[in-house]
């Protein structure tokens, strides 16, 4: 059997500011899409590739989202509070280590919302895994492609899949999708506060050992209001090309 993660974790602590006012009242990951949270969209594809175990770290009204996920049975859930302070991506990261061993795990954004192959890239991802040359591998978008997205892209992508940073005034084809494989080497010598995970990716891009990888199907920025409107007319389309 090819190698998968057997556990992943879910960024569910952010304040969820440029959605409100839906998040005045709940976090983030309890607004609904399509009639489900979308903390429960990634929680079901997670279970879906084979997830046994989902860290889930809480701060901004932690207390409805722990009770929203207190009886979900696959994947298995692992509180990591940070209600005392924001540890924003990668602090997030690292002070949930414990919880997710010394194997590479999966890392996703609470938000991460696919629409047809987000399984199937998942199991594409862990294939791809290669622990000898990479510290981290992204799961990308065409930033061409993607739904409630009008930036200039995230990296560009060489053939082997290594990624480099959009330099300024440039357009690259890539956004990240909020999706990730990483190994806990990558955080070594991080701080216990907050930072973020561009920083150990920055230094993973200086080694040649931060790489890429393409996604299935039609990946979809849920970011504000107007994005969730979007999101959930395209979804009622069925138009679901990619």
């Amino acid at each position: 059997m090819s190698w998968r993660p057997q556990r992943a974790i879910v960024l569910g602590a952010g304040l969820g500011q440029r959605m409100r006012p839906l998040t005045d009242e709940r976090p983030k990951p309890l607004i609904e899409v399509a009639g489900k949270a979308l903390i429960d969209h990634v929680l079901d594809r997670l279970g879906e590739a084979g997830i046994e175990t989902a860290v889930v770290n809480v701060h901004y009204r932690a207390d409805q989202l722990e009770a929203h996920l207190a009886n979900r049975a696959c994947p298995r859930i692992v509180i990591s509070d940070e209600r005392a302070e924001l540890l924003e991506t990668g602090g997030g990261v690292r002070k949930a280590l414990p919880h997710l061993g010394t194997e590479p795990f999966l890392v996703c954004n609470s938000d991460s919302f696919s629409v047809g192959g987000a399984s199937n890239s998942l199991a594409r991802l862990a294939a791809l895994w290669d622990g000898t040359r990479m510290d981290a591998l992204l799961l990308l978008a065409s930033a061409a492609h993607a739904l409630g997205y009008d930036g200039l892209g995230d990296f560009a992508m060489a053939q082997d899949g290594a990624l480099r940073r959009r330099r300024e005034k440039e357009v690259v084809p890539f956004v990240f999708t909020g999706i990730s494989i990483l190994h806990p080497r990558l955080l070594e010598g991080s701080p216990a506060g907050p930072f973020s995970l561009n920083r150990p990716w920055s230094t993973a891009i200086e080694h040649g050992r931060l790489f890429g990888m393409r996604q299935d199907g039609f990946w979809m920025h849920v970011g504000d209001p107007a994005a969730l409107v979007a999101a959930e007319r395209f979804i009622e389309s069925g138009d679901h090309f990619y």
